[in-house]
C-alpha cells in the first residue's frame, strides 16, 4: 500500500460511540446576540409537563448563516429526492400530541 501525501485542506473528524447515536429532538429554539446564535434542541413528549435540552449549539452569525444556507441546499435535495416536506403553517406551543395540554 503505497502512502499518499496529506491532501492541503483536509479534515480529519472523529464521532464517540455516544455522539454517533444522536439525540431525537422535535423543537428548535433560537434566540441571538450581537456576537453569536444559539439553538436548544429540545424532546417534547406528549403529556408531558415538563421538557428538557437535550443539546445546545452556540455558532457565531457567520457560522449559522452557513449552517442555514447548508439546511436549505440538503432540504432541497431531500425533497428532490423524496417529495415536498408539508409545512406547518402555525406552531402553537405548548404541543400536546392530542395528550393533555402541559401547564408550566
Amino acid at each position: 500500500m503505497a502512502n499518499l501525501p496529506e491532501q492541503p485542506n483536509q479534515l480529519n473528524i472523529e464521532i464517540s460511540e455516544e455522539v454517533s447515536e444522536g439525540e431525537y429532538a422535535n423543537l428548535a429554539i433560537i434566540t441571538h446576540s450581537h456576537a453569536e446564535f444559539v439553538i436548544d434542541f429540545v424532546n417534547v413528549m406528549p403529556g408531558t409537563p415538563k421538557s428538557k435540552v437535550k443539546s445546545r449549539i452556540i455558532l457565531t452569525p457567520f457560522h449559522a448563516k452557513r449552517f442555514m444556507k447548508a439546511m436549505i441546499d440538503n432540504v432541497k435535495k431531500f425533497e428532490t429526492a423524496n417529495g415536498t416536506i408539508q409545512d406547518m403553517e402555525q406552531v402553537e406551543l405548548p404541543f400536546t400530541f392530542g395528550g393533555p395540554a402541559a401547564q408550566a
